[in-house]
C-alpha cells in the first residue's frame, strides 16, 4: 500500500515542512545529503513509513531528489526571474480590445466543463474555504434576525464586521477605528472607489510592472492613463524610479501591492515600505495599497502594511475576504485615509451599502476566532502547493525556465526562455482545454511576452498535474520550432 496514504498526515507533513524550512533558509543548501530514512526515523522516533512519506512529499515539491544507492539530496532550485523587463518608467494606454479579448477567453474557459484552470486566482474547492462553518453561522443569523431579509441595508453597515476588520489590521500595523472602515462589494469596488476619489479623467496613475491585470480595464473605464514603474520579482516596486516620477509631478495616484504582490508573489522590504510612505506624504500623492493577499503571508510574523508608516492619511488600504473566506459573499473593505468623506459619498451613490446578513456572518466568524485557525491552515496548504508546482515546473518546463519564490499567497510568475511567446502558448493550451495567463496581460505596454502566471489555488489532482506537464511540453515544442535569431 502507498506509504503516503498510510502515514499519519500530521507527522509526515510536519517533518516535510521542517525540512522545507531548512532548505529555504539555506541550512540545508543545494547538494546537501539528507539523513537516510532509517536514521531520520530513529533520531525522531518516527516510523519508516512516516519519514518515507515526508521525503516523497519533498520530492513532489521539487526540493529533494533520490539518487540510486546514495540517498536523498537537496535539489538546485529554479532560479528567480530576471530583475525586470522594464528599465525605465513608461506611460501607456491602460488596455485595448486585444487584452479584453484575452481576459474574456480566460473567463469563458474557467466556466466551461472539461477545462483545467491554471490561470485565475480564484481558489476552488473545500480545501480553501470553511463553507460548512459559514453556512451554519449564516443559518443562525437568519434564525435570530429574520428581519434583516426585509430591511434595506444602509451605511455604514455591520458594526461587528467593521470592528473585527479594525482589530485584525492591528497585526499588520494599521490603526483604525470601526468608523474608519467602509464596507465594499469586494476588493475591486474598493479599488474603484479609491481611484474615483483621488483622480480625475486624464490623470496618470503609477502602476507596478507587472501589475494585476484587471487594473488595466479599470483604469481605462475611468479615463485614466497608466505609468509603468519597474518592479523587481524579489523586492517589489522600485522606490527610486517612483521618486523620480513624484519629483516631476507626473502622477495623480499610485496603486501598489507591497505585501504578496500579484503576480510576482514578493513583498517589499521594511525599509522600502517606510520610504514609500514618506514619499507619498511628502509629495501629497495618494497611494492605494492593495492588501488583498496580506493575510496570506507565509511568515509566522506578518510584515506590516505601508499604511503602518502613513503620517497624514495619504495611504488608502483595500482588501476583501473573497480569496480566504467566502468568494460569493463579495465582502470587501476600504480604509480611506484622508479621503473618507468623498469615498463614503461615492459608495452611497454607487451601491449604497453591503448586505447585512452576509456582513454579520463574516463578522461572527472573525469574532469567534475561527478565521485565525482557518488562515493558519490555509497558509501551510498554499506554501506546500506553491513548492509542489515549482517542482513540477522544474521537471516539465524547458531548461532555462525561471520562477518566483513567493512570500505568501498562491501565485507563481514564470519566466520562460527567450523565444517563447506565451500568447501563442495560451492559444495552444486553450485548444487542449487548459487555461493559463500570458504575461502581456500584466503590462499596459504589452511587455513580458515570454512570461506567464500560474495559480496554485486548485486541488493538485491528476488533471492539474497533467495540465502543468502538458503546458511545459507545449513550451518546449515552441522553442524547438522557433527560428534561430
Amino acid at each position: 500500500m502507498d506509504t503516503l496514504l498510510t502515514a499519519p498526515a500530521s507527522l509526515y507533513q510536519q517533518l516535510a515542512d521542517e525540512l522545507a524550512g531548512a532548505i529555504a533558509s539555506g541550512t540545508l543548501p543545494p547538494g546537501a545529503r539528507l539523513p537516510s530514512v532509517r536514521q531520520s526515523a530513529k533520531s525522531r522516533t518516527l516510523s519508516l513509513n512516516t519519514v518515507t512519506a515526508a521525503y516523497r512529499l519533498l520530492e513532489d515539491r521539487g526540493l529533494i531528489e533520490a539518487r540510486p544507492q546514495s540517498g536523498y539530496y537537496v535539489r538546485a532550485r529554479l532560479p528567480a526571474p530576471s530583475r525586470s523587463a522594464l528599465n525605465d518608467a513608461g506611460a501607456a494606454q491602460p488596455t485595448d480590445d486585444k487584452v479584453l479579448d484575452l481576459i474574456g477567453s480566460v473567463l469563458t474557459a474557467q466556466q466551461t466543463p472539461g477545462y483545467t484552470d491554471l490561470a485565475l486566482a480564484c481558489p476552488k474547492g473545500g480545501d480553501f474555504y470553511p463553507g460548512a462553518k459559514l453556512a451554519r453561522l449564516l443559518s443562525g443569523v437568519l434564525r435570530r434576525q429574520p428581519q434583516l431579509i426585509g430591511t434595506y441595508p444602509l451605511p455604514p453597515g455591520s458594526l461587528r464586521l467593521r470592528t473585527q476588520i479594525a482589530r485584525r489590521m492591528l497585526a499588520l500595523g494599521m490603526r483604525a477605528t470601526p468608523d474608519d472602515i467602509v464596507l465594499t462589494h469586494g476588493c475591486m469596488e474598493a479599488l474603484q472607489l479609491a481611484l474615483r476619489a483621488t483622480t480625475r479623467p486624464g490623470d496618470a496613475v503609477g502602476l507596478e510592472s507587472p501589475t494585476y491585470f484587471n487594473l488595466l480595464p479599470l483604469l481605462a473605464s475611468l479615463g485614466l492613463n497608466a505609468v509603468e514603474i519597474p518592479t523587481r520579482p524579489d523586492t517589489g516596486l522600485s522606490v527610486d524610479a517612483l521618486e523620480l516620477l513624484l519629483a516631476e509631478g507626473r502622477l495623480a495616484a499610485i496603486v501598489a501591492m507591497p505585501n504578496v504582490h500579484n503576480p510576482l508573489g514578493c513583498s517589499m522590504p521594511l525599509a522600502a515600505k517606510q520610504r514609500l510612505a514618506e514619499l507619498v506624504n511628502r509629495y501629497k500623492v495618494p497611494l492605494i495599497e492593495d492588501a488583498l493577499y496580506a493575510e496570506l503571508q507565509f511568515a509566522d510574523s506578518p510584515a506590516p502594511l505601508v499604511k503602518a508608516f502613513d503620517r497624514d492619511g495619504w495611504v488608502l488600504v483595500c482588501a476583501s475576504y473573497t480569496k480566504t473566506l467566502a468568494p460569493d459573499f463579495r465582502t470587501g473593505w476600504l480604509e480611506p485615509g484622508r479621503f473618507g468623506d468623498a469615498i463614503r459619498r461615492l459608495k452611497f451613490t454607487s451601491t449604497v451599502s453591503e448586505p447585512a446578513v452576509l456582513a454579520e456572518t463574516v463578522g461572527l466568524f472573525l469574532e469567534s476566532g475561527g478565521y485565525d485557525h482557518h488562515l493558519r491552515s490555509l497558509r501551510r496548504h498554499y506554501a506546500r502547493q506553491v513548492d509542489t508546482v515549482r517542482g513540477l515546473i522544474e521537471r516539465h518546463f524547458p531548461p532555462g525556465t525561471r520562477a518566483t519564490t513567493p512570500t505568501g499567497g498562491f501565485l507563481l510568475w514564470v519566466e520562460l526562455p527567450e523565444g517563447c511567446d506565451t500568447e501563442a502558448l495560451f492559444h495552444a493550451a486553450l485548444k487542449e482545454q487548459i487555461s493559463i495567463m500570458p504575461g502581456t496581460l500584466y503590462s499596459p505596454g504589452g511587455r513580458y511576452r515570454h512570461c506567464l502566471r500560474l495559480s496554485c489555488c486548485y486541488p493538485l489532482d491528476e488533471h492539474y498535474l497533467a495540465a502543468i506537464a502538458r503546458v511545459g511540453r507545449l513550451a518546449s515544442q515552441q522553442l524547438e520550432t522557433a527560428p534561430v535569431p
